[in-house]
């Protein structure tokens, strides 16, 4: 069961290097800008404006923070609202000589599950005409109520990383269900959120960084 307890637990775990940290990086992030641009949006979760992306100040990671992202079931939900979906197409840009993988993600949001509710968040990610990567997926039980997080890493041997010298976006897919399952859905509402309005809830994508081979 995932109580709100546990989440707060879970939480203060995913942030320790023992419980989960991102695998070393093959190369230093490089010096330099880097900026990554919304170049697609589309989904249930996401209208165009309510997802946002920033890029650490040492170059390590970006977040992406979404606005509007909840998926709902029960007494206040609509029969659409169970499922929200969100695809982003994000154009990255590194300085050259450098190419990037994603190393790992970190998921944070809000729940509110009745009795016999539970919600699932799903994502994977992946280059533009690359293979998709499988999805990851994770359970919420009910009865719980408060902050979540959640984490995926990729090992080192299994890291993909942009074709040096193409230019594709990275495609990011992310879903979130809420189910009913024995809950009193007439006179309750449990709900599953990715969203922010002041940033406390933000998804964190970590690069693992490496350099192209120089051109002869």
């Amino acid at each position: 069961m995932f109580t709100a307890g546990a989440a707060a637990a879970l939480a203060a775990a995913a942030l320790t290097p023992s419980a989960g940290a991102a695998p070393a990086l093959p190369f230093p992030a490089p010096p330099g800008q880097i900026t990554v641009d919304v170049v697609q949006v589309n989904g249930s979760g996401c209208r165009p404006g309510t997802a946002n992306v920033a890029v650490s100040p040492d170059n390590t990671a970006f977040t992406v923070t979404y606005s509007e992202y909840l998926a709902q079931v029960g007494k206040d939900a609509k029969a659409t609202d169970f499922r929200k979906n969100c695809q982003l197409g994000l154009s990255v840009n590194v300085p050259q000589g450098y190419t990037y993988a994603i190393a790992k993600a970190d998921y944070r949001g809000f729940a509110s599950l009745a009795q016999g509710a539970s919600a699932t968040q799903n994502a994977s990610y992946y280059f533009q005409g690359m293979q998709q990567t499988a999805y990851r997926s994770h359970t919420l039980n009910g009865p719980t109520e408060g902050n979540w997080q959640v984490s995926d890493a990729v090992p080192v041997e299994a890291l993909v990383f942009h074709p040096c010298g193409a230019k594709r976006n990275l495609n990011i897919n992310t879903e979130l269900r809420a189910q009913a399952g024995s809950s009193d859905t007439a006179n309750t509402t449990s709900f599953v959120a990715m969203d922010s309005t002041d940033g406390s809830f933000n998804t964190v994508y970590h690069f693992s960084w490496k350099t192209c081979p120089q051109r002869r």
